[in-house]
């Protein structure tokens, strides 16, 4: 019986990423775009793929927190391994991550770059089945623009031919045993100058088969790169949660003796409070119930009874987190809130951006896929004589089409045409 060929991925993370990094300082690779961080992003191509076996991540020393964090939602994945610590160079690096992988000793190894989170599986298709007749393999795309050698004081000294010209991307993929005694080598040497692991292989004098790559397996290396990558990220994630839900809350509190009421997590000054078990934060108590009737899971009360202790005087943002929870366990994401407060008092107008902001900031979305606005019931019931607040809440969630939905629907999902450029959260 035929031996299965085992597949071990390298990510390389453990730069700084300054020029694309927060004003926080984050390095790129821990930015979250649409929702994930990058690398979270880019793991998820390697343990999406059926024939990749092992990922190895390589980071910073200092980074294990961010590490671990950006990974959390992966970390159930077996496959997924321990980082490793990479050195001062990506030689180094690497070189980490190939002793990493000694005790499993795969037979083939992918050394790719944590900011290039749009991989395809065709890419490591081609490159694992290319890696069949090579020791070395190199995703790369024909360059088609002009090339300039400039001198030492910024003027063209002459055009270089872009005949046979490639230029490099990852995946870079290689027998494992062949490219740990390369970087051994090298290291043993005094060789850290290369900048690429195929530039180790060529040196070390294995044959580099070229594949090619795709122009969209682009490198995150600006801000602009980050932007369009936010932009790119989240359209194809809007494309492929094509079940949309749309489900509705409503919540009512009467008035109490006190100073404020707290409204979108917002206190507000007043002449009474709300009562509830909770904060009574009405307009959060509807939006949680719109979030769980999207779902069909349910409603407040289930999941939080008025009848234990644990939530009195709770933050209602927990009631909402523990819903958008559920949507992520789902597959899915919250795309817009609509929340209507219905009073006669306070005043909501002068608190409404702020009450907007900290929704988004619960909900985390961005701030314009939240609507809040404000009616009084003309004097009428107990809302017109001020006994109490009303708030009704709408609130759009997409998942994706579960197993049980016919293949022909989820084709034509699939296959639908693209959102417009824009979306953001």
């Amino acid at each position: 019986m035929e031996t299965r060929v085992r597949v071990a991925a390298i990510v390389v993370a453990g730069g700084t990423g300054t020029r694309a990094a927060g004003a926080d300082g984050v390095p790129k690779q821990y930015r979250a775009v649409a929702g994930r961080a990058i690398l979270a992003h880019t793991l998820g191509r390697f343990l999406d793929h059926p024939e990749i076996d092992f990922v190895i991540t390589v980071i910073h020393p200092d980074h294990r927190d961010l590490h671990d964090a950006a990974v959390a939602e992966l970390s159930g994945d077996p496959r997924l391994l321990a980082p490793a610590v990479g050195g001062a160079t990506r030689q180094a690096s690497v070189r980490a991550g190939l002793a990493a992988l000694a005790a499993l000793d795969p037979d083939l190894v992918l050394v790719h770059d944590a900011a290039r989170p749009f991989v395809s599986a065709a890419i490591l298709d081609r490159t694992v089945a290319a890696l069949a007749e090579s020791e070395a393999v190199l995703v790369a795309v024909p360059v088609v623009d002009t090339l300039k050698r400039a001198d030492g004081e910024g003027r063209v000294a002459d055009t270089v031919s872009r005949e046979r010209m490639w230029a490099a991307q990852t995946p870079q993929g290689f027998r494992y045993r062949p490219l740990a005694a390369a970087h051994a080598r090298a290291a043993a040497e005094g060789r850290d100058d290369f900048t690429d692991d195929s530039a180790v292989a060529e040196w070390a004098g294995l044959s580099v088969r070229l594949v090619e790559g795709e122009r969209a397996n682009v490198k995150i290396t600006t801000a602009e790169d980050l932007a369009a990558a936010e932009e790119r990220m989240t359209i194809e994630r809007f494309a492929r949660l094509c079940d949309v839900r749309v489900g509705t809350g409503y919540d009512v509190h009467a008035f109490e003796p006190g100073d404020h009421v707290t409204l979108c997590g917002v206190k507000i000054p007043h002449s009474a409070r709300l009562n509830g078990h909770s904060d009574a934060d009405v307009p959060l108590h509807a939006l949680t119930d719109a979030i769980l009737g999207a779902l069909g899971d349910g409603d407040i009360g289930a999941h939080f009874p008025p009848s234990d202790m644990r939530w009195r005087g709770c933050d209602s943002a927990v009631f909402v987190r523990d819903a958008i929870r559920r949507v992520k366990e789902r597959g899915g994401m919250l795309a817009h809130v609509d929340i209507t407060l219905v009073a006669e008092a306070p005043k909501i107008g002068p608190h409404r951006e702020v009450m907007r902001s900290r929704v988004a900031e619960i909900c985390e979305i961005s701030v314009d896929r939240v609507g809040v606005k404000a009616t009084t019931n003309e004097k009428l019931g107990f809302v017109g004589r001020r006994e109490g607040i009303a708030a009704l809440a709408t609130a759009t969630v997409r998942l994706p089409f579960s197993s049980t939905e016919s293949p022909e629907r989820e084709r034509t999902c699939s296959d639908s045409q693209p959102m417009p450029a824009g979306p953001r959260g």
